[in-house]
């Protein structure tokens, strides 16, 4: 795996160290847990591990058990990017610990923040992000959902779909309408429990995760389960993603570089027409397309991170290029690496098979790519706008 982006000024030498120490840690716990034919025990394991061995204290903020002081962008993007290279599901269980939890770490109260972030650290509590509607994907703001305030809280009806951890989490960081419009929606926790909350339908997809469709009927939520101000839930899931979407960039580098690697190990191996895959021009040229977008795609993913983290500001527009480039150049990266593989690429229990299913889902979630490009413009057209 190259390392050399890891020297680069986009990151310190702690970044470098955290890099190491999750590849030392999952090459060497990852192939014993779990089978993916259980892939909701799998996922649990994996959450149990990943806080045993303290990564997920990267997730919350440093009052609630978390490493730094507030969520730094390009740790959370250095171990997304490893744990993707080793193991989706790892990458998965990481991602939705803190996206799940994300919402309550920037916006919830100090009562929620210490009812669920040490949880989440430790691993002993499931989280999950309840945006997304059967008529709300990503036109966001066309929430059904609804939030009725009566004199015990609010309750809740509708639904929810594409949930990632649907079915397992603990508890669903849930947007759902108050009023008109985007500044309509409120944002509220929703415990497992619930009374009038079930699953409604568990999701198979083509690279198995916990996906479920979620349904409440006159569910009781209690006021001091809202984050933020009524009305602010839209604000808070932007906000939200826009620290989340630069990782999902990071997991598709490592997609990427898996790929590219089983690539090129393969080319130097692959005895053909008196010499090896490697030696042949064509087999070149793609590994050098493959090199090119994986270092672009880094760059991005990267400069997004460190203008979060480093300008403290707003990175809509950073993370749209991150997410967009790094997730669709992916999808190319180990289509080459199928290719390469020739029939060996599309047989069950190859990586590159395995990776060519799992990469797909990440140019639709956290907003598909033609979202990202809508986002990019709006941004560009903003910026020029102003300058008028």
């Amino acid at each position: 795996m190259d390392r050399s982006y890891l020297d680069w000024p986009f990151l310190g030498a702690e970044h470098k160290a955290l890099a190491l120490a999750v590849d030392d840690w999952a090459r060497a716990a990852l192939p014993s847990i779990g089978d993916h034919d259980d892939v909701d025990a799998t996922c649990r394991a994996i959450v149990r591990a990943l806080g045993e061995a303290g990564w997920l204290r990267y997730c919350v903020p440093q009052a609630y058990g978390g490493v730094h002081e507030v969520l730094d962008v390009r740790s959370l993007s250095i171990i997304r990017e490893t744990l993707a290279y080793h193991s989706a599901l790892a990458d998965f269980a990481f991602a939705m610990q803190g996206l799940g939890s994300g919402a309550i770490s920037s916006f919830g109260s100090e009562a929620l923040k210490q009812d669920y972030l040490p949880a989440v650290a430790a691993g002993e509590k499931i989280a999950a992000f309840a945006l997304s509607e059967p008529e709300a994907g990503s036109d966001a703001a066309a929430l059904s959902a609804s939030l009725a305030a009566t004199s015990d809280g609010y309750v809740l009806n509708g639904e929810k779909t594409w949930i990632s951890n649907g079915g397992i989490a603990d508890f669903y960081c849930l947007f759902a309408r108050t009023g008109v419009g985007s500044r309509g929606v409120t944002a509220v926790v929703v415990d497992a429990g619930a009374h009038g909350f079930s699953i409604a339908e568990r999701i198979e997809v083509i690279a198995p995760h916990p996906l479920a469709r979620l349904r409440f009927d006159d569910c009781v939520v209690p006021f001091d389960k809202r984050i933020g101000e009524e009305g602010e839930g839209f604000r808070i899931a932007l906000a939200t993603l826009d620290i989340f979407r630069t990782t999902v960039g990071a997991a598709a580098l490592g997609f990427a570089r898996r790929a590219f690697d089983e690539a090129g190990r393969h080319a130097l191996n692959r005895r053909m027409f008196g010499g090896t895959l490697a030696d042949l021009p064509l087999a070149q040229e793609r590994l050098a397309e493959m090199a090119l977008d994986i270092d672009a795609a880094a760059l991005l993913v990267y400069r997004s991170a460190w203008t979060k983290d480093v300008k403290r500001q707003r990175v809509t527009r950073e993370a749209a290029m991150a997410k967009l480039f790094a997730t669709d150049q992916a999808q190319v990266v180990i289509d080459k690496a199928v290719q390469m593989f020739g029939g060996m690429g599309v047989a069950k229990g190859v990586k590159v098979e395995e990776l060519y299913r799992e990469v797909r889902a990440l140019r639709i979630y956290e907003g598909a790519s033609e979202v990202q490009k809508l986002i990019i413009a709006g941004q560009q057209l903003n910026a020029l706008r102003e300058e008028s």
